[in-house]
C-alpha cells in the first residue's frame, strides 16, 4: 500500500502537499527536547557532526529536524521508489539527499557523504532501510572513521503511538501525544582500527544507542520496540 501511495504523490506532484500537512499533523503534538545545546553550540560554530538515529523513529523526530534546515545536512536515503518521496519531503526541509543504500549504491554514496562532512553535517539511519531493526550498519562507524566527526546518537519516542507491523515497527505518534527527543554525549571513533576494534566500537555503540532509545521509552510506558 506504502508503495502505491508513494508512486502516486511523485506521479502527481504532491510531495509538497503531503509535506505541508505533516508539518499541520504535528502541530497537535508536544515537543520535549533535552540536551541538545552541545550540538546545536557545535553547528553554530561551523563544526559538523553525524546525527544517527533509528530507522524506527525517523517520522517522530520530523516536527524537530526542520530546526536545523539552515545547517543543510545531508543524509543518505535509498535509491528504491519509496525512497524518492522521502527524499523529496526531505529536500522541502532544506535536507541534502544522498541516493543510496547498503543494497544499492552504498559505497558510493557513502563516500559523498564523507566528501560532504567536509563542510555540512549528517544524518545517518544507522539500520535502514532494510534492517535488521537495532542492528546498526558499518557505514556509521566507516563515516565517523575516515571524517573525523563525532557522532551525535539521538534518541526519539512519544507518550502515544502506533506501532506497524513493517520489518522495524515503524513509531507513528499520534495526536496530542507528547514526543521527547534526547541527546546522547558525542562519540569520536580513531582513524586507526583493525577489524576486530571495528567490530567492538561498532557493538559498544549499538549497545550504547539501544539502551538510550530503551530507557527513553520506559519512561513513557513502553516495553523494548526492539525485539
Amino acid at each position: 500500500m506504502f508503495k502505491n501511495f508513494s508512486l502516486f504523490t511523485i506521479n502527481h506532484g504532491l510531495i509538497r502537499q503531503i509535506y505541508s500537512l505533516f508539518r499541520f499533523y504535528f502541530l497537535f503534538c508536544k515537543l520535549t527536547i533535552t540536551s541538545d545545546a552541545p550540538v546545536l553550540q557545535s553547528l553554530s560554530l561551523g563544526e559538523r557532526a553525524i546525527v544517527s538515529i533509528w530507522h524506527q523513529r525517523i517520522l517522530a523526530v520530523f516536527p524537530y529536524a526542520r530546526r536545523f534546515s539552515p545547517y543543510g545536512p545531508s543524509v543518505m536515503i535509498s535509491r528504491s521508489r519509496d525512497g524518492e518521496m522521502v527524499s523529496q519531503l526531505f529536500s522541502c526541509m532544506h535536507f541534502r539527499p544522498v541516493r543510496g543504500s547498503s543494497s544499492r549504491g552504498g559505497p558510493s554514496a557513502l563516500s559523498s557523504l564523507i566528501l560532504d562532512l567536509k563542510t555540512h553535517p549528517a544524518v545517518h539511519v544507522v539500520d535502514g532501510p532494510r534492517g535488521p531493526r537495532g542492528i546498526i550498519k558499518p557505514g556509521l562507524i566507516t563515516l565517523g572513521q575516515i571524517s573525523g566527526v563525532p557522532i551525535f546518537p539521538i534518541s526519539v519516542s512519544a507518550s502515544r503511538a502506533w506501532i506497524l507491523n513493517s520489518w522495524d515497527r515503524f513509531l507513528v505518534p499520534k495526536p496530542f501525544s507528547r514526543i521527547v527527543i534526547s541527546w546522547d554525549a558525542p562519540i569520536s571513533i580513531p582513524k586507526d582500527l583493525d577489524s576486530e576494534n571495528f567490530e567492538q566500537i561498532r557493538l559498544e555503540i549499538q549497545d550504547r544507542m539501544l539502551s538510550f532509545q530503551q530507557h527513553q521509552d520506559a519512561a513513557l510506558g513502553w516495553g523494548n520496540l526492539f525485539e
